[in-house]
């Protein structure tokens, strides 16, 4: 139940992460910023790290407010939802303020833009939160909540939906880019109020209204990147079903055949057999019925190939598109771990060497080295030293759960349990054995290649010591059924027991034998 990466990512090359000067090599400064989005059903905050690539969160709070609950029938927002989400922007504008935020992006959707009241709604959202708020259209909405995606998934291909409590916007996306989009009235909230939550009349009027959607043709072998806090609860309950060992909703993939029975069960199910069966909030619970029947209408009138769950959405979007564009192509899991490098390795400086270090493997007999393979080698080496500071019969462990765990994007299941593993053996040695329910998320040839990258690093570290300007003076070549080390001027002196060792351990790897040569 993995997506498999696309050869076609763009890919950064390593001179991109020093371009700007050394100063990339130093720890990243935190300059936090904030994204405060209003949404139908939900009013929530969240404070990044910084205006960057792989800007990680810092806070994340959501308050379900319910701004749009009997909008469709009354036109106005509903008084308990709007004395909810004014309080909440107190809290939120004050948190912000102690935080030190100096740019705030917040917006409203669906539910602020339609309501009779929305703009006495949002004079006094303002005044609370202590910052402008933009009101999208229907169409900004969909670009961000694409954009949003494609930061997270470069390579997506296929359809975009973001549900919402009062809409659901539908984008194309192919070639990180996206088309423009459609919006829908079919939140949950809304279809609660036009039919009363009732299975047949919902199920009639969601076909009513996506036969219009031209964007659902485009989905025909393709995969739906289905985004949403709704939505996203899907995949816990799928996770919880099938006692999947990562719980990592991003980019978490389940084929047609599994979308269409899930959606089909959460849509026959009452909020509180939901509570019960994957400890979903009541609020929550209460609009997953009808979001999971949206959802089951799409892939019933769509030849959608697959379902993956994007985290990221508008809000990411609209951070997305404060960027440069330069900065935007990056590569976000390569970003992201020269991110890691900078705060936790020993010299980044070196990390970047041992990137370097690592392509003389890519050669008959070595590695093979495909855009994907090298992008996934080159993350590793960035992740290579995260665990120096712990304590030695725990760095391996420690290390493999941060990667495991991290809050990376642009990286699929299959390649996350890949470079969790690679660092697991470069700290307990190419020999240990892998955690079988991580093992279980990858095929023999990941686990391979994880393990001959893991003994290079360590190999590596033996010459190094973890120091830059190493590396690069010491070459390894592949000849004559033989990997030699060779190791000339004042490198000769590296030689050594601890060395060989690791040589030979690489060599075998790749059913070599190991030769240290100095000059």
């Amino acid at each position: 139940m993995h997506a498999g990466s696309s050869d076609t990512l763009h890919f950064e090359g390593l001179a991109d992460f020093v371009i700007d000067g050394l100063h990339h090599l130093q720890r990243p400064r935190i300059k936090p910023v904030a994204v405060v989005d209003i949404g139908s059903n939900s009013v929530r905050l969240v404070v990044y790290d910084g205006l960057r690539r792989a800007a990680a969160p810092m806070f994340n709070e959501k308050v379900l407010a319910g701004l749009g609950r009997g909008l469709a029938a009354s036109g106005r927002l509903s008084p308990d939802g709007v004395e909810r989400a004014l309080a909440a922007l107190r809290r939120f504008g004050a948190l912000t303020a102690r935080m030190g935020v100096k740019k705030v992006f917040a917006f409203a959707t669906a539910a602020a833009r339609e309501a009779d009241n929305g703009p006495d709604f949002i004079r006094a959202a303002v005044a609370a939160l202590g910052a402008p708020i933009s009101v999208l259209s229907g169409p900004e909405e969909a670009r961000y909540a694409a954009l949003g995606t494609l930061a997270g998934i470069p390579d997506a291909d296929g359809v975009v939906g973001d549900l919402g409590g009062g809409s659901l916007e539908l984008v194309r996306v192919k070639g990180g880019k996206a088309k423009p989009g459609v919006t829908l009235p079919l939140g949950p909230l809304r279809l609660a109020d036009e039919t009363g939550g009732e299975a047949a009349a919902a199920g009639a009027l969601i076909d009513q209204r996506l036969a219009g959607a031209t964007v659902l043709e485009k989905l025909q072998s393709r995969a739906f990147y289905a985004v949403g806090g709704a939505w996203r609860n899907l995949a816990r309950i799928h996770m919880a079903q099938t006692d999947y060992p990562l719980r990592i909703t991003h980019q978490y993939s389940i084929p047609r055949h599994e979308a269409l029975r899930l959606t089909e069960q959460v849509a026959a199910m009452t909020p509180e057999e939901i509570v019960r069966l994957a400890g979903i909030g009541e609020k929550r619970a209460e609009t997953m019925p009808l979001a999971a029947r949206v959802l089951n209408r799409i892939f019933a009138n769509s030849g959608a190939r697959n379902l993956v769950f994007s985290i990221h959405g508008v809000r990411e979007g609209v951070l997305f598109a404060q960027l440069p564009k330069k900065r935007r192509k990056a590569d976000p899991l390569l970003s992201a771990c020269w991110d890691f490098a900078r705060r936790y390795a020993r010299s980044p400086l070196h990390e970047l060497e041992l990137c370097a270090f690592s392509e003389q493997l890519c050669a008959p007999g070595g590695l093979e080295c495909t855009r994907r393979w090298a992008r996934l080698r080159h993350a590793a080496a960035m992740l290579a030293d995260i665990g120096w500071r712990a304590n030695p019969d725990y760095r391996g462990a420690r290390s493999f759960t941060i990667v495991s765990q991290a809050s990376f994007t642009g990286v699929d299941h299959y390649s996350r349990a890949f470079l969790a593993l690679t660092v697991l053996f470069r700290y307990e040695g190419p020999g240990a054995t892998p955690p079988p329910e991580i093992a279980a998320l990858v095929d023999d040839k990941a686990i391979r290649r994880a393990r001959v990258l893991a003994a290079l690093f360590r190999l590596a570290y033996g010459l190094s010591a973890a120091m830059p300007g190493v590396l690069p003076d010491i070459r390894l070549t592949i000849e004559d059924g033989a990997l030699a080390l060779h190791l000339t001027g004042d490198h000769a002196a590296l030689a050594g027991e601890a060395v060989e060792k690791r040589l030979a351990a690489l060599a075998r790897l790749l059913g070599l034998r190991g030769e240290a040569r100095t000059a």
